[in-house]
């Protein structure tokens, strides 16, 4: 049984980019517990697997300190689209029965990178797990769905499972342990499918929208003041007046130059 820990190596949000503050996210850490804990049951060993620079070399000590057997790096710029890390990950773990995967990293990635591998490995997935069982040949797993409900799985190898970060802590590695995975060999290899660079469009970070209940009222007006939280008696708040159409006129002239539309 072969079982493989996918990390990604990136830099943590605020700090400066640096490759020593850079790392592994806490999805991809809850990842390779549980790629450890499997290989603990099974009697493997576990393959840690990335895409990127010799930076991303870090994350791979890191694994095996903590107990990884082997470590690969796939030599490619770290700006490389999601569907070829995908695919250059899948040439290269083809015999896997458990790939273990991050569900989202630290610079807001799509996570579709676990479900990419699954399809080319013709493998079943379980991706966004929120807490996950180990059993004798299965995973059970339960995932997040919307409305607050939860999804429960039963997954067998070959399978791809990626974790969100709180479902386990990773180990800590011994000092014996990180001395050893620093003089560690790493395979460096070089994808067998062309890379292509992700294209990115930089713009200010925005939240996703809040679902809202439809707002409340007889007539169009009122459900306008309801939308706009326009009720108390003021003008510039949605007042309701009946004036004649000359004092009309100056009211509105008055009220624009209130709210700074006119200069006096």
């Amino acid at each position: 049984m072969t079982i493989v820990a996918c990390l990604k190596w990136v830099s943590h949000p605020g700090e400066p980019h640096d490759e020593r503050f850079s790392g592994m996210s806490p999805a991809d850490q809850s990842a390779l517990e549980f790629a450890l804990r499997q290989a603990e049951q099974t009697g493997t060993g576990v393959t840690a697997i990335t895409v990127g620079p010799s930076g991303a070399d870090k994350v791979l000590r890191d694994a095996l300190a903590c107990g990884a057997t082997r470590a690969i790096r796939i030599e490619a710029p770290t700006t490389a689209a999601g569907t070829d890390v995908a695919t250059a990950i899948a040439d290269h773990i083809a015999e896997a029965q458990w790939v273990w995967c991050g569900d989202y990293s630290l610079d807001r990635g799509a996570g579709s990178v676990p479900a990419f591998i699954a399809a080319h490995l013709l493998a079943e997935q379980a991706l966004g797990v929120i807490a996950a069982e180990l059993h004798d040949g299965s995973v059970h797993a339960t995932r997040r769905l919307d409305g607050g409900r939860r999804e429960l799985l039963e997954v067998h190898a070959p399978a791809v499972v990626s974790v969100e970060g709180a479902t386990a802590r990773l180990r800590r590695a011994g000092l014996h342990s990180l001395r050893t995975a620093a003089g560690a060999t790493i395979e460096v290899i070089a994808a067998t499918t062309p890379i292509h660079q992700a294209e990115f469009m930089v713009r200010a970070y925005r939240p996703r929208a809040r679902e809202l209940p439809a707002p409340a009222g007889e007539g169009p007006l009122d459900r306008l003041r309801v939308l706009t939280d326009a009720t108390t008696s003021s003008a510039a708040r949605g007042e309701k007046t009946t004036l004649e159409p000359a004092e009309a006129a100056e009211r509105i002239i008055r009220a624009l130059r209130d709210w700074g539309y006119l200069t006096p």
